[in-house]
């Protein structure tokens, strides 16, 4: 799949030590600092937060795409998610959204957020992700079948449209208090973490129970679940495409132990189907 996008300015560390020195010090840091990463797609300034370790100079290395929800920002999902200290050998990327209309909140869209459906706002977001893929994979050594994406809220709606969209380049996503909305028809099996509050406010419990609860279906997991982490279930597929559902006690928040659930589900299904 080809998608059109100018790309600009690009300024980022360079590391330059050999593979062996190079994982030895990786190995030793807690998760790389994010810097700042900026492009031009269709002529639209975009920015991003990038935390790549300094083995993805020189090897294979798994990528994980974070997306804020509305209201939020780039710098806000890195200092409150932390996925490069939960996964440090991944490439950790906080996109940043630009002023959308949100679903449920700001009809008239002065503040930051993401597309929801194909089309929407010109395919700015879907284009945006594509070209920061790109980048990536010129910069460093992307591994290709290992590119995961989650969410929060609007970043979680978004995150089902890449699912919908993009599937064939992600092996595992993870939307958290978001439903599949009308994304749900075009979804195809595929390993998913999903995230619910019991007590959410702004996207109802319920709503996110029928997205469980279709998306065993589509997945083919089986009837019965059993205990995967705290607040976690896991339903197995025979085709290598369970769901796991994070129910919490709370409400529209990312809850304790949520980043860390994620990292160890995309890392315990690291490949995408051939």
């Amino acid at each position: 799949m080809r998608h059109s996008f100018r790309l600009v300015s690009f300024t980022l560390l360079a590391f330059l030590a050999p593979k062996a020195v190079i994982q030895a010090q990786n190995a030793q840091l807690p998760g790389a600092k994010p810097e700042r990463l900026d492009l031009s797609v269709d002529g639209v300034a975009r920015m991003a937060l990038v935390a790549a370790p300094p083995a993805a100079k020189a090897a294979r290395t798994p990528v994980v795409f974070a997306f804020h929800g509305h209201y939020g920002s780039a710098a806000n999902a890195a200092r409150d998610y932390g996925m490069e200290r939960a996964w440090p050998e991944a490439i950790t990327v906080y996109m940043q959204g630009l002023n959308t209309p949100g679903r449920f909140i700001d009809p008239e869209g002065k503040h930051t957020g993401w597309q929801m459906q194909p089309g929407g706002q010109g395919d700015r977001d879907l284009k945006f992700f594509d070209a920061m893929l790109a980048r990536l994979k010129q910069d460093y050594q992307v591994d290709e079948k290992r590119v995961h994406a989650f969410g929060h809220s609007g970043g979680g709606y978004f995150t089902y449209l890449l699912w919908a969209t993009r599937g064939d380049v992600l092996a595992g996503v993870a939307p958290m208090s978001s439903e599949a909305a009308e994304n749900l028809p075009m979804l195809k099996p595929k390993p998913v973490l999903l995230l619910a509050g019991k007590k959410d406010d702004r996207v109802k419990y319920e709503w996110v129970r029928k997205s469980m609860d279709a998306l065993r279906k589509v997945n083919g997991c089986a009837a019965e679940g059993s205990p995967w982490a705290e607040h976690c279930t896991l339903f197995p597929s025979a085709s290598g495409t369970p769901v796991v559902e994070f129910v919490h006690p709370g409400g529209h928040e990312v809850p304790a132990g949520a980043i860390a659930a994620i990292a160890r589900f995309f890392k315990e299904h690291p490949s995408i189907s051939p």
